[in-house]
């Protein structure tokens, strides 16, 4: 995963050659524009600005027109090659301007319509490459895709705290009696723990409902997927171990996961 779009299955040795260079495009198109949202000292009307920009060079695209930048001379030959959705592309980049103006979610179904944009698309754009569309796969993506970004939301508490933002549900929050100065103070008490353990739980059976995607996709395809799946369920495994102290025990994936759930994928499919 890299640090700057962690929900995305970079291009890697697992992804087969042909499939490279477009997964290539969009990832670097979704690390751009969330660069765009989150990196330098740009002020909220200068960073919408580049994102509308963007936008711009989609609009070229569906009209027929040559894009103007050679990041969008990329997107658009791949979109003619594999029929990718515009709209798609356009959902990221409605979920990176919301990053610029929102900071706060009222409830959980505010943040999962974030994820339905800022995730989601990826998973079908994949699948697109892939060639593997129906509706079935398309809510398996779904699924996993929206569970990754919010296993991301609950590693990175105190580092989006940092940058002002909290994806957390407020009416979630209140009803554990979790305030944002907890959060600041990095405090993990008894109440704490209850409210990481319900986020894990609902987390991991949303990651559960989408896995059968991993067995139904076939080859390298489906083996990479499977290691997605294990390593959202791996680093659920470690909040839940820790109680949730993101604060002091921020899980990440070591080497030793990583052979595991290699072993597990190659035995899994």
């Amino acid at each position: 995963m890299d640090k700057h779009y962690e929900n995305f299955p970079v291009a890697s040795i697992l992804m087969p050659r042909r499939l490279r260079y477009p997964v290539g495009v969009i990832y670097d198109f979704a690390r751009r524009a969330d660069d765009f949202a989150d990196e330098g000292e740009l002020d909220k009307d200068a960073r919408l600005a580049l994102l509308n920009g963007f936008r711009a060079e989609l609009d070229r695209i569906a009209a027929g027109q040559t894009p103007e930048t050679e990041l969008f001379v990329q997107v658009a030959g791949i979109v003619a090659q594999y029929k990718l959705p515009l709209q798609l592309f356009h959902d990221l980049l409605d979920a990176f301007s919301q990053d610029v103006v929102k900071t706060r979610y009222a409830t959980f179904g505010e943040v999962m319509d974030y994820c339905r944009r800022s995730a989601n698309p990826v998973g079908r754009l994949l699948l697109h490459l892939y060639g593997a569309t129906d509706a079935r796969n398309l809510a398996y993506s779904d699924a996993i895709c929206s569970s990754l970004q919010l296993i991301n939301f609950l590693q990175d508490i105190a580092i989006d705290y940092q940058k002002g933002r909290i994806y957390l549900p407020e009416d979630e929050m209140a009803k554990y009696h979790i305030t944002e100065s907890q959060i600041a103070e990095g405090k993990t008490d008894a109440m704490w723990g209850m409210f990481m353990q319900f986020q894990n739980d609902r987390t991991r059976k949303l990651l559960q409902a989408g896995a059968p995607l991993g067995k139904i996709l076939k080859g390298r395809i489906g083996l990479e997927m499977r290691m997605i799946i294990m390593g959202g369920e791996s680093i659920l495994r470690k909040l839940h171990k820790s109680r949730g102290d993101i604060f002091t025990q921020r899980p990440v994936l070591t080497l030793g996961d990583w052979g595991y759930m290699l072993y597990r994928s190659v035995r899994a499919k």
